[in-house]
């Protein structure tokens, strides 16, 4: 890199610096877009000479495995299972960030009774044959050795995670296995998270062509059911089947009353299909009370636990994230993540947006302010560096927070790289492409020091949780109006549950469920939801 002379102005150096970073950033979102894209590909594409020689000015090393770019106990303090080959899910034991925290041994030695379960019911074993024959049959031969949740793929990506953390969780407290419907991508996207055995369920599974029609006029559908008054405990059905979508109705919610949970541990076989982060109602559940707090001392940890456990990105996800990091997120003094969702059907980008965007970061010393005069003239040495890591449909966000740090030198003296991966311009939860961008950015996003989301937003619940972060929260926006005060900082980093049940099991009558027990709060973002936060800081 050429040296600059004392004389030359921090600003012209500062640009220059950037001019590197940007430069990179073109050069890598074109092996994004174009066919050679990692997404598309297990194998890691040539390297040309400037990128070698960028990455050797960057300081960072071309091998992905390097021990110091992914430094970590491998294992996440037992978090993780051993015993799997490392070559067939690359992002298992190379996580780039440790765990908050530690898990509970509690936790660590349920896990390992649940793979040893998992891999006596799982599929094709003799305990699942004899079950699915039930199954197909209708009614029960005897009591089963094993039982089973079937998650069924449903929403979008976001959404996905969060509820089929929730299921691994009820399967947990409930000793069930949890089955997977792989439905278009699920495959693709995400590792076995179970050592020997596959979660994912078989093509020939006896139900799978009725899954798209379930639903709350279904004859199995338990809330249906209930107003019925078909449950009985003489007459248990092989399997029923729990709707436990944003549109469920008050007797769908029963579900998370204990009575009702005695009927449904008789049943072999539950499918759910959900769009709700439904663990902050379990919360509320006498029967599994004591079991949450052995397995969760620290409540506010849930999904992260659970997430860094389940979550791995296929080779395929992988290759595009570790090379990502390396190259912009790797070799800084900070890391910030911006997801920015929009609620608004036109395109955009919006003026008010990007004000609340810069009001939020610039208010909580999250980014520096710019010196428009130029006033701030010094050294280059020892300059701290931030990237600033964007994620949004829209690129115009993007744009601005760019060129306003490239235009302008920090009153701070700091040097600000601002990347964005991909801008898909609208939702395309369908698409295959377009999910394993987003599960990458998700779990980039994780990666950051300091993040800020937009509300209501599962994007920004799920890289919050893996990531162990509390974010700042940018409020709604409304009539066009960038908010005042533009953010707050979460209470916890747990996802918050959108559509949850205001009702008394035991009373029989409505209640706010939210003020039920200390760990169990209303949501910053949205005040009717739910969410999980420590003991110790429930009041805000």
């Amino acid at each position: 890199m050429k040296k600059f002379h004392r004389n030359v102005p921090v600003f012209t150096s500062t640009r220059l610096f950037a001019s590197l970073f940007l430069l990179t950033l073109f050069l890598f979102s074109l092996s994004f877009i174009l066919p050679s894209s990692p997404l598309s590909s297990t194998t890691t594409p040539p390297t040309s000479l400037l990128h070698l020689k960028q990455n050797q000015q960057l300081g960072l090393k071309s091998d992905a495995s390097d021990s110091k770019v992914f430094p970590n106990d491998k294992l996440l303090g037992g978090l993780l299972a051993s015993g799997f080959d490392d070559r067939s899910c690359l992002s298992r034991y190379r996580s780039v960030k440790g765990l908050s925290g530690n898990p509970s041994p509690y936790l660590i030695s349920r896990l390992r009774k649940y793979e040893a379960l998992h891999k006596k019911c799982g599929p094709y074993t003799e305990s699942y044959n004899k079950t699915v024959k039930d199954l197909n049959s209708g009614h029960l031969s005897e009591s089963p050795d094993c039982k089973y949740v079937v998650w069924i793929s449903f929403s979008g990506l976001g959404n996905r995670i969060l509820t089929l953390a929730s299921a691994f969780l009820y399967a947990l407290l409930t000793n069930r296995v949890l089955l997977v419907d792989p439905g278009v991508d699920m495959v693709d996207l995400f590792c076995e998270p179970i050592p020997d055995v596959s979660w994912f369920l078989p093509p020939d599974f006896p139900l799978n062509s009725q899954f798209l029609s379930l639903n709350q006029k279904s004859d199995q559908c338990h809330g249906k059911m209930l107003k019925n008054k078909s449950v009985t405990n003489s007459k248990v059905p092989s399997s029923v089947y729990l709707h436990l979508a944003h549109d469920y109705d008050d007797e769908d919610k029963l579900f998370f009353c204990d009575e009702e949970q005695q009927f449904l541990q008789k049943v072999p076989w539950l499918m759910m299909k959900t769009d709700n982060y439904f663990i902050p109602s379990l919360f509320l559940m006498p029967s599994f009370d004591q079991e949450l707090s052995n397995l969760f001392p620290n409540k506010d940890k849930v999904f992260h636990f659970i997430g860094r456990y389940l979550f791995h990105p296929t080779n395929k996800v992988w290759g595009f994230v570790s090379r990502y990091y390396q190259a912009y997120l790797a070799n800084v003094d900070e890391r910030v993540g911006i997801q920015i969702r929009v609620f608004d059907t036109r395109p955009g980008p919006f003026q008010h947006v990007f004000d609340q965007i810069l009001a939020c970061t610039l208010k909580e010393n999250i980014l520096p302010d710019i010196d428009k005069k130029h006033d701030n003239i010094g050294s280059l040495k020892n300059l701290k560096s931030k990237a600033v890591l964007m994620t949004s449909l829209n690129s115009g966000y993007f744009e601005k927070v760019r060129d306003m740090y490239w235009e302008y030198p920090t009153v701070t003296g700091e040097v600000i790289g601002v990347y964005q991966p991909s801008h898909e311009g609208y939702q395309q939860t369908e698409k295959q492409i377009h999910n394993q961008k987003a599960w990458a950015e998700m779990y980039l996003l994780s990666l950051t020091d300091v993040l800020v989301t937009s509300s209501w937003s599962t994007f920004g619940y799920v890289a919050q949780g893996l990531g162990g972060l509390k974010p700042y929260i940018l409020y709604k926006p409304e009539n066009e109006t960038a908010p005042n005060p533009p953010c707050r900082r979460a209470m916890s980093m747990e996802p918050c549950f959108h559509a949850p049940p205001f009702y008394d099991c035991k009373a029989k009558r409505g209640t706010d469920t939210g003020a039920l027990v200390p760990h169990v709060r209303h949501c910053e973002d949205m005040s009717w939801g739910l969410k999980v936060v420590d003991n110790n800081s429930a009041s805000y």
